[in-house]
Parts: structure tokens; C-alpha cells; sequence
């Protein structure tokens, strides 16, 4: 098995921080390979850096179908391109929220969410609430910006601890999901502090890519996500019209 872990920024550190937190729970025989797209922003943390990692995240995945990976996983906590990607390819695409929420709302009635910085609470709000999970799900902010952990790791642990504390006792949480894939180091020992279980997002949705693939299902491409109508695309998109085509070609 071969899973394509994206990291959607052009931080290579986060990327192969990325690597290691889902080799840490992937089964012997498990490939994990962590990729940093040609074209990125160099970090995540609004709607207009979602919107532009998008076609970063795309390429990969078009390379990645040629190179024989049997599932991907979008580790940015907004989960920015996701069904998009899912149009791409027929292999399971998992983004790291999705993944963690639905992990841990088997875990707890009342999960909390602890991000970065107050400008992206209404981006994660939106994405929680497409999910269906607004009414389990809170979400609460901290002043880490993306890049702070590689400049200042203990100072954003920190800051990630008070924050992960508020929310266990004053929003009633009884699991947090850390919404940035760089905060992956952290979680073991936070929940180690906290007493309630304390999920990253790449290493729930390494398990939950290795389950689906065993399970031998793929994406559905009945309606919502079958591929993309050929059309032709321009400038650095061109390469997509050609792939849909194919993709669609291959499907049929």
C-alpha cells in the first residue's frame, strides 16, 4: 500500500514532519511518502491561501495517480481542495479534520478544535459546520501562527497548552482535535497532561486511509465526484484538461 501524504504549504520541515507522524502508526508494508507541491503558499492560514494552494494540491495528485499511490491525504487542517481532489481520482482522499473529527466524535460527545490564529476560526466554523458536526463541535483559536513551531516550538507549545486547557475547562470539551498538521508533536503529551484524548490530524487519517484501502472501496463516481467534464484549461491548469480526459477515459 502506497499513501500520498500532501502537505499544501511549501514548508519542507512541516512536510517531513508530516512523513514521520504517519510512519509512526502506519503497518509494516504501509509506503507513507510525504510531497510538497511545486507551487504553494508558505504557510495556511486564511481563505485566500486555501484557495490558492488548491492547484498544488491537484498536481500532486495527478502525478501521484501515475506513480501508482492508492490513497492520499491533505494534511492542512482546513481540508482546503478536498472534494476537488476527490473529482481527480478514484483512490480515497482523506483530509486531516475530517479525518480527526470523526475519529474523535467516536471518542466523545464534545470535541474541541485548537487552531492557529483568530483569522481562520471562521474558515474551520464553515468547514465544521459542512460536516454536519457544529452542534459537538467548538472551536477555539490560539496567537500560533503556522510557522511559529518550526521558529519556537516550546513558546507554541505553550500558547497550544493554555488553549487546549480553556477548552477542556471552561468549553466542556472531553477530546480536542489540534487544527494544524504541524502540530502533530504535541498531541501525545497534551493528552498526557489533559486526561482526554488529544488527536493530529495525519495520524487519524493515515489509519483511516490504510482501513479504506483494505476495505478495497474507492471514490465514488456515480454523481458528486465522478471526474471532471473535458474542457480545456490555460496557463499553469492546462495539464488538468488532459488529465480529467484521462481519467474519465480509464474510468470507462
Amino acid at each position: 500500500m502506497k499513501i500520498m501524504i500532501i502537505n499544501p504549504n511549501s514548508s519542507q520541515d512541516m512536510t517531513d514532519a508530516d512523513a514521520v507522524a504517519g510512519r509512526s502508526v502506519a503497518r509494516e508494508g504501509t509506503e507513507v511518502v510525504a510531497v510538497t507541491p511545486d507551487y504553494a503558499p508558505a504557510s495556511i492560514e486564511s481563505f485566500y491561501d486555501e484557495y490558492l494552494c488548491v492547484p498544488g494540491i491537484l498536481n500532486e495528485i495527478r502525478k501521484g495517480d501515475r506513480q501508482g499511490f492508492d490513497a492520499y491525504i491533505i494534511a492542512c487542517y482546513g481540508d482546503p481542495g478536498l472534494h476537488a481532489a476527490r473529482e481527480m481520482t478514484d483512490k480515497p482522499v482523506i483530509g486531516i479534520a475530517e479525518a480527526s473529527l470523526y475519529m474523535a466524535c467516536q471518542l466523545a460527545a464534545r470535541v474541541a478544535i485548537v487552531t492557529i490564529i483568530p483569522r481562520f476560526r471562521v474558515p474551520v466554523e464553515d468547514m465544521v459546520a459542512g460536516y454536519g458536526l457544529s452542534s459537538r463541535v467548538i472551536v477555539r483559536t490560539s496567537p500560533v501562527y503556522v510557522l511559529d513551531v518550526e521558529q519556537d516550538y516550546e513558546g507554541s507549545l505553550e500558547k497550544l497548552r493554555q488553549e487546549c486547557y480553556r477548552a477542556r475547562d471552561e468549553d466542556d470539551a472531553e477530546a480536542i482535535c489540534l487544527g494544524c498538521a504541524g502540530f502533530a508533536e504535541f498531541a501525545d503529551g497534551l493528552e498526557a497532561e489533559l486526561g482526554i484524548p488529544v488527536l493530529d490530524g495525519v495520524v487519524c487519517a493515515t489509519k483511516m486511509a490504510e482501513g479504506i484501502v483494505d476495505i478495497g472501496r474507492k471514490t465514488s463516481k456515480w454523481k458528486t465526484y465522478r471526474f471532471p467534464e473535458q474542457k480545456s484549461f490555460t496557463g499553469m491548469l492546462q495539464p488538468f484538461g488532459a488529465e480529467a480526459a484521462a481519467g474519465r477515459a480509464a474510468a470507462e
